[in-house]
């Protein structure tokens, strides 16, 4: 394995595709939450936090991920969780990012969509502000819930769809097809909103879940999505539509050891457009950007050149303006001319 200069991956210029604000929660910020919100966890220490945090599968996970939401309660604890996510992805020389949440989790409980959204509204505009990173929200569907939740909840967004620039489908996938929320998801469509859908690893019906979301919903990204190499008739769709896909190499090791090895590979050998992401650094091991683009170069032995070329697919798949991206590519380029590595003619 070819090693690379001990700061490049600090400071390859980085987008980030998936990643989930709520998943974002550290223990340390679960403690202070719980001491502002008078919730039990305020006694427990960060080590103890972070030794209970063991998943094998999706649901495994999911169990500890909604745990952590009942912690957020206030304007100012989804201000807090947003800023600082934005801080560290900042440090990490992350230029944008889109980030996921799930109002529904929320609204559930009592807390009004405007709680949610003005909390971590305030913290993208003010850690732009501060750290210079661009921010902007992908508005998640709880597969698990209804489709008539999922209805009122873009209903609740529809004011705030300024601050919005997609939407995704994420959670318990079994039994919980895309097809289920076509409706919502064409009301996206008509209002402007991008599209995409979780497809986990190993999933119930996967194959059929990447052909609904690709043809008959019409996602313009696969998240996660590494069944499709099973699948040659969807790979090549896929290939002709250059959909990217956001890998995300921690989850993706835990539930099928090796895959990073295997698959990642083997999505870039079949000439599929791929993007390294964290999905839920806050439950993960604090795999932030670095530290996933190195599990992606260590398992699947990246090239220099493949991190770059990754960190490009990345900001060309990123929701937009021309003007923008060709100003994160420039800067890219510079890096890569830095490095002695090939540039785009």
């Amino acid at each position: 394995m070819s090693s690379l200069p001990a700061d490049f991956l600090e400071a390859l210029p980085k987008a980030e595709l998936h990643v989930h604000l709520e998943g974002t929660l550290e223990p340390s910020l679960k403690i202070e939450l719980a001491r502002r919100n008078g919730h039990p966890l305020q006694s427990m220490t960060s080590e103890d936090i972070s030794a209970g945090y063991l998943f094998h599968d999706l649901p495994s996970f999911l169990a500890l991920y909604y745990e952590g939401v009942e912690l957020l309660q206030t304007e100012q604890d989804f201000y807090d969780l947003c800023f600082a996510y934005l801080k560290k992805a900042a440090s990490q020389n992350v230029l944008y990012t889109e980030m996921f949440f799930d109002p529904q989790l929320h609204t559930r409980r009592g807390i009004a969509f405007k709680t949610v959204i003005s909390g971590i509204t305030r913290a993208r505009k003010e850690a732009e502000q501060a750290f210079g990173i661009h921010s902007q929200l992908i508005m998640c569907f709880i597969r698990e819930m209804s489709t008539e939740s999922a209805d009122e909840t873009f209903t609740q967004a529809v004011p705030y769809l300024s601050d919005i620039i997609g939407v995704g489908l994420d959670s318990d996938e079994k039994g919980n097809p895309p097809a289920k929320f076509a409706h919502v998801f064409q009301r996206a469509r008509d209002a402007g909103l991008h599209l995409t859908m979780h497809c986990d690893l190993d999933q119930e019906n996967t194959h059929e879940h990447i052909r609904q979301a690709l043809e008959d919903l019409g996602s313009e990204r696969l998240d996660h999505g590494l069944n499709i190499l099973e699948a040659p008739d969807l790979v090549r769709q896929a290939r002709a539509r250059n959909i990217p896909f956001t890998v995300c190499p921690f989850p993706n090791d835990v539930i099928r050891p090796g895959s990073n090895a295997k698959d990642i590979r083997a999505l870039l050998d079949a000439g599929l457009t791929v993007t390294i992401n964290s999905d839920d650094p806050g439950y993960m091991k604090g795999v932030y950007m670095t530290q996933a683009l190195e599990m992606a170069r260590i398992g699947a032995d990246l090239t220099a050149d493949e991190l770059v070329t990754i960190s490009r697919n990345a900001f060309s798949a990123a929701w937009i303006g021309d003007r923008e991206r060709a100003g994160y590519l420039a800067a890219l380029d510079r890096f890569a001319h830095q490095y002695g590595l090939a540039v785009p003619a």
